[in-house]
């Protein structure tokens, strides 16, 4: 890997950052309502218990949901950059070991238990039930997939991947078995939460979603140099000084709890972990130095977009993020899989 010098470092993540910043400053002016952001601002700030209808679209509704998918989007791309890394697989994502499978059918179980027990309404502080179950599931999910994978006091990527798949498999299945025997009320709630979308994010989401991605970013970033020495091999990276196991282990946990906490808020989004890698990727080389923070500003950037997309373009009512993200990424992975087939690397 070439060498990043810090003038390129800082003309290059400027660049992605100030697409982000444009995205997060151009997303409240759009939606389906029409209003006057900086007129509401300057109203709230005047008065926050202002509740006019500007001021409750701005402040309570759009700015949550713009900082959630610049959090969840940033947390997805550089996992998906992560694990394609770690399993060094190009069509990795942050759902391929299993993890959002255990959080999605702790929600399941989550939406499912009060029409079990009426009048059930557990919750954190101002974390929900869903949110609570999600990521119990998720939690549960990794510990898991941890103990299948682990041999020899390290992790083997192989059957870290087909641990994460075959508890993938076990928790679709277990979300089959509760769909089939739901309500079609409940069967609706878990079908558009499993969808994916930022339509419920609100400010009591934002704390425990950076407490979980911040440090996980940051971590992940901290990775950058041992991951250019991973992809070139297990053993040549351990004769150039990383440890291979503490690298595998500690990308491994960043990365699922990342993917956790942004499953247990917005659901499972799909294809922002495949598609924001790979198209940064071509854009500044595989270096990750340089590739994980233009990935996770891009991701950021790339969700904020989908979202405003999203509750924009059908007026009757309003399209959930997780389809359109997946009309955008389902082409692209199919575009990747026959790219591969014609080189020979998928």
């Amino acid at each position: 890997m070439s060498r990043v010098t810090p003038a390129r470092f800082i003309a290059v993540v400027g660049a992605f950052l100030l697409v982000a910043i444009a995205a997060m400053a151009v997303a409240p002016f759009i939606g389906s309502e029409t209003i006057h952001p900086a007129a509401a601002m300057r109203e709230w700030l005047r008065n926050p218990d202002a509740r006019s209808v500007d001021v409750d679209i701005l402040i309570y509704i759009r700015l949550p949901r713009i900082l959630a998918g610049m959090l969840a989007g940033a947390a997805l791309a550089m996992v998906g950059a992560l694990f394609q890394a770690l399993l060094r697989n190009p069509l990795a994502t942050p759902y391929t070991l299993g993890v959002a499978s255990g959080g999605s059918f702790g929600a399941v179980v989550a939406i499912y238990l009060p029409a079990l027990i009426p009048g059930l309404a557990l919750s954190w502080g101002p974390i929900g039930l869903v949110q609570i179950f999600a990521f119990a599931g998720s939690l549960f999910a990794i510990v898991m997939i941890y103990m299948l994978a682990r041999t020899g006091g390290k992790l083997s990527t192989n059957e870290l991947l087909l641990a994460g798949v075959t508890m993938g498999l076990i928790f679709s299945a277990l979300i089959m078995a509760a769909r089939y025997f739901a309500s079609p009320n409940v069967l609706r709630n878990m079908d558009i939460w499993m969808i994916g979308q930022l339509t419920g994010a609100t400010w009591s989401d934002i704390g425990p979603l950076a407490m979980l991605v911040i440090p996980s970013i940051i971590g992940m970033l901290a990775l950058a140099r041992p991951l250019d020495q991973i992809a070139l091999g297990e053993e040549l990276a351990g004769g150039r000084g990383v440890n291979v196991a503490r690298l595998q282990v500690g990308a491994f946990f960043l990365g699922s709890l990342a993917t956790g906490a942004v499953v247990a808020v917005a659901g499972p989004i799909g294809f922002v972990g495949l598609l924001v890698p790979h198209a940064v990727r071509r854009i500044v080389g595989p270096g990750h130095v340089l590739l994980l923070p233009c990935v996770m500003l891009a991701g950021g950037a790339f969700l904020i977009v989908c979202d405003t997309l999203a509750r924009s373009v059908w007026h009757a009512a309003e399209l959930p993020v997780g389809i359109l993200t997946a009309l955008l990424g389902g082409p692209f992975f199919i575009g990747l899989l026959i790219r591969g087939r014609r080189t020979g690397k998928t």
